[in-house]
This record gives C-alpha cells, sequence and structure tokens, in this order.
C-alpha cells in the first residue's frame, strides 16, 4: 500500500540511530536534540523530501563515519549539525515570525519548593502538561530543613515582619500537624477495616480523609512540586507573562526556569528577555494589570451574599443547537438550513438526537464529540481555595480567579466538629485573618494572600460548553473526589438540568455522581490494589 523509500546500507546504519523504523510511513524521533527535530520539521513542511531522506541530506553531519562507530554507544549529537538546525530555526522564527515552529520542540521541568500561589500561575497556560503534588496524600508535618514546607516570600523576608512571619506560620503548621494526626485514629475509629481489605488500601484511605479535613489549616504559601512539559512556545508565553508578574517569587521562578531552559532548548527561547521582544510583552502585561487596578480601586461596593455556585449565563438555545451541531457531519445541509430543521422538530425527537450522538456509554472516558461545543455555561463560584486548587486545572475552560483574602469567609468540614476541634479551627482563622491585614497593611493584597489558609475562600469564574462540563462534572464528581469540589460540581449539573432547563444534555451526564460517600478513596484504593495484582499475575 506504501512506496517503500530506498536507502543504502550506510543510510539504514545511520537512520536506525535517530528513527523508529526504517521502511514504514509512521515513525518516531530519537536521540536527537529538540532544535534540530524543531527545524526538521520546519524544514519539512516546505520540502518535496521525506523527513528520513531530509535528515540523511540536510541534518546529519558525518557521512564518512563506518557503520561499525555507529554501532557503538557515541553521542548522538556530535552526529548531526546543532549548527545548521539553530540557524534554520533562527531564519524561519526570528526573521519570518512563524509561530508555529516554536511548538516543535519541548522540554520537561521540575519546579520545587513553590507555593500555591505560584503553582497557580505556572499552570495559567493551556499548552502545556502540569503535574502537581497532592496535599491529599502528604502529611505537611515535617519540615524541610530547618522549616515547615512553606516559603518566605522575598518581599516579607527583607522587611520588618519577617519575625513575626516565621513564628506565625509555624504556630500554624503546629496546628495542622497536631489536628492531622489527631483526624488519623478518629477516622479508624470510625471506618473501622473491613474483611478483605489490605493494610495498604485503608491505610491509604484514611491518610486521605485525615488530609482531606486538615488541609484547610494550611497556608498559601505551603510549598508544592510541579512537574511540566511544554513545547517551546508554551514555555515562552509562560515566562514572559510570569516576568510582569505582581509577586517577586514568581519572576524569581521565571529567571531560573529560562537558565535552566537554556540548556536543553536554547534556541526556543531567545526572545524571552530581549527587550524590545519579550520584555516590551512582559510590559505589556504589567501595564495592563496596572491600568485595571486602578479603576477597579475606584469601586466602593461591598459584595452581594450569593450562593457558593451560581450559574449566571447560558445559551437558552443549546439543546436546538447542540442537536444541529450534532447532525452537521452527517449531512450535505448548510448549518442555517439544518438548524430551521431542528428547530420544527419536537422536544421529544431533539431529545432523541443528543441520545443518539451521546451513545451507550460504558464509563465517562467515552464522551460524545465536538457538538457537544456549541452551547456555554458560566457559573460565578465563591468556594474554598483548596477546593479551586483542584478545579483550576480544567484550563479547557475560560477561568478566571480575584485575589485570595479572608473577607468572604472560610469554610469548616464536618470532621472538625466531631474531633472536637471547633474552637481551635476557628481560632487559628481568626490568628490567621488578623496577621493577613497585618501583612496587607506592610506589603499589600498581592502579598498578604501568602498567609491565608486554604479553607478560606475564594471567588473565581468558570466558563465551558457541554463538552467540557461531561468531563469535568463527572470526573470530579467521582467517589474518590474531596467533597468539597464534588459538591461544587453536583450543583453545577443541578443548575444545568433545573435553571437552564437543559434536561436532555444533564442526563446526558450520566456519570455525573450526586452520592455521598464516608472514605471517599477506599474504592479507587481497592481497584488500584487489584490492578496491581493482576500485573503481578501475568
Amino acid at each position: 500500500m506504501y512506496v517503500r523509500e530506498t536507502f543504502s546500507t550506510e543510510e539504514r546504519a545511520v537512520l536506525s540511530r535517530f528513527f523508529t523504523n526504517i521502511d514504514g510511513p509512521v515513525f518516531a524521533l530519537t536521540n536527537l536534540p529538540e532544535v534540530v527535530k524543531g527545524a526538521l520539521f520546519a524544514r519539512y513542511s516546505r520540502s518535496p523530501k521525506s523527513l528520513r531522506r531530509l535528515f540523511l541530506d540536510e541534518f546529519y553531519d558525518q557521512p564518512e563515519v563506518p557503520i561499525e562507530e555507529l554501532a557503538e554507544d557515541s553521542d548522538n549529537q556530535q552526529m548531526v549539525s546543532l549548527n545548521r538546525a539553530e540557524g534554520l530555526y533562527d531564519r524561519v522564527f526570528s526573521q519570518y515570525g512563524d509561530d508555529s515552529v516554536a511548538q516543535l520542540g519541548g522540554a520537561h521541568i521540575a519546579c520545587e519548593q513553590a507555593s500555591n500561589l505560584l503553582t497557580k500561575v505556572l499552570e495559567w497556560g493551556r499548552l502545556a502538561a502540569y503535574l502537581e503534588q497532592s496535599t491529599r496524600y502528604i502529611f505537611y508535618d515535617q519540615k524541610l530543613g530547618d522549616r515547615y514546607r512553606y516559603i518566605a516570600p522575598p518581599e516579607v523576608e527583607t522587611g520588618p515582619l519577617a519575625g513575626e512571619y516565621t513564628k506565625t506560620m509555624d504556630w500554624l503548621f503546629d496546628e495542622y500537624s497536631e489536628l492531622v494526626h489527631k483526624c488519623v485514629p478518629f477516622f479508624e475509629d470510625q471506618f473501622p477495616r473491613q474483611d478483605g481489605d489490605s493494610k495498604f488500601i485503608y491505610t491509604a484511605s484514611i491518610r486521605a480523609k485525615a488530609c482531606d479535613s486538615a488541609r484547610g489549616l494550611l497556608p498559601a504559601a505551603t510549598t508544592s512540586n510541579v512537574g511540566i512539559f511544554g513545547t517551546g512556545q508554551a514555555y515562552e508565553s509562560m515566562l514572559i507573562r510570569m516576568n510582569s508578574h505582581p509577586l517577586e517569587e514568581a519572576r524569581d521562578y521565571a529567571r531560573m526556569m529560562l537558565e535552566e531552559l537554556r540548556k536543553v532548548i536554547p534556541s526556543f527561547l531567545k526572545r524571552v528577555d530581549i527587550p524590545d521582544r519579550g520584555g516590551a510583552w512582559s510590559g505589556y502585561f504589567r501595564d495592563n494589570h496596572e491600568a485595571m487596578e486602578r479603576i477597579a480601586a475606584g469601586f466602593d461596593v461591598e459584595p452581594d451574599g450569593i450562593e457558593e455556585v451560581s450559574l449566571v449565563e447560558w445559551d437558552h438555545d443549546a439543546e436546538d443547537k447542540i442537536a444541529a451541531a450534532a447532525l452537521y457531519a452527517h449531512t450535505d445541509l448548510p448549518d442555517a438550513q439544518l438548524q430551521a430543521l431542528v428547530n420544527g422538530m419536537s422536544d421529544s425527537d431533539k431529545a432523541e438526537v443528543i441520545r443518539a450522538y451521546s451513545g451507550d456509554r460504558q464509563n465517562r472516558r467515552h464522551k460524545p464529540g465536538r457538538g457537544m461545543e456549541r452551547s456555554f455555561y458560566r457559573f460565578d463560584v465563591l468556594s474554598d481555595f483548596g477546593s479551586f486548587r483542584d478545579l483550576q486545572r480544567h484550563r479547557m475552560m475560560t477561568l478566571d480567579w480575584q485575589r485570595l483574602g479572608v473577607k468572604h469567609g472560610y469554610s469548616t468540614p464536618p470532621a472538625i466538629e466531631e474531633v472536637g476541634w471547633t474552637q481551635r479551627w476557628d481560632d487559628a482563622m481568626g490568628r490567621m485573618s488578623d496577621f493577613h491585614d497585618t501583612l496587607m497593611n506592610e506589603h499589600g493584597p498581592d502579598v498578604s494572600q501568602y498567609v491565608v489558609p486554604f479553607g478560606y475562600k475564594l471567588r473565581y469564574s468558570m466558563q465551558f460548553n457541554a463538552r467540557e462540563a461531561f468531563h469535568m462534572l463527572e470526573l470530579r464528581t467521582s467517589q474518590q473526589g474531596h467533597p468539597d469540589y464534588r459538591r461544587v460540581c453536583q450543583e453545577m449539573h443541578n443548575l444545568i438540568r433545573d435553571k437552564a432547563g437543559h434536561k436532555a444534555l444533564a442526563d446526558a451526564m450520566s456519570y455525573v455522581d450526586h452520592g455521598s460517600y464516608d472514605l471517599e478513596r477506599l474504592e479507587a484504593e481497592r481497584r488500584a490494589e487489584q490492578k496491581r495484582e493482576a500485573s503481578t499475575a501475568d
């Protein structure tokens, strides 16, 4: 079926070092620097040659190397022309402005000991992949060096409140440590280990329950580790935005990230700190931020009291539009004509179209197609910061958030009262509220966010289409989810069905779970153990 390209014995020996196969029409690249892969694909788009022939003709730099040396474990990077690749990349990207070239190479980077304010800055972009350390599986009762796992922001460390900051944060982590260890035996008594459950899965479920209950005391300064994989384009956008951020921590990490990324993908990041390129871009973001701050400062209005989750805007014709969008690829009709036909259908017929488009879903990963993207929902949410941290990871939506503060109050998990900790919980929240105000008077509202515990409420908006609703609401209401964000997503589903009136769409989200559970992680841990046992048996 495919034309098989002819290569000499010597060429095949070369190609075998850099391509996963030599004869098929589908193959992967290996053992090549990122800039070479990026430049090779950039050249590929403007050449009639196959990629493997292009590599041999224009990128492989040692045509006289004997075959026996190719079989040795020599330095592959010395066998391709880095200078040629970098030169081509510069011409295409810098001179011609082809930003798509910056999508052709990437890198993994780890950002450790980052505050939970910085993690949200790192994860703001849609174009990268992120994996963040979870507060759900780790007790934050151990010190890293000479302090608990929190950062002292540079602005505070050099200011008059440095000593009080350390004293207050150490006290808060002492409270957290005592609470989380009080929760463990409480939950063990409340939920005895069942026959058939290994000690491993039972302990993991109890620890998760204890962490879920106590995490509201952790401050936003709590450190986390974030692993990132991104393209050159994603990193450039991330670093330029971080360079304009009001927090010094974000700007410091941007500098460190740029330094390390230039060791692996230097050609992709040349514009970041050039004054009239990345510098001007960062200045644009900074100027816009300051202008909006000036305008917003003129509003002297107290916020209205609203529900935890409010559906503030939606597409009233969503089900009609989605039914038409679902049918579009299966007809030869213009969009407007097809929409008119659907508008004339009965409600039951439209519901049947949506049911057929959703199909017989065997699990929540079976999702209908892009026709579901025709509608939208916009929610205004006021939940604890801990829940926001989890929901913010859904970057395909349009999401924006306000500063973390103390004016909206805080939430108290039911377990806090059950273990007899209510007064100490309230005392801790009160002390941190007072210290937040002290810090704000000295350093302003951005820096004062560091001391706000996760239990305090944050306001944020979430706008997404129906297809994203399938993904987020079904995932975040699953049994193993944290009860706080489960409640937020359950209410979103209720509002889609009852307030928006989109019953057919709500019904199609068949894996939204409105149940309540005791040990939320237990079933997930059981399934994980079954998979481990099956893997061992194989």
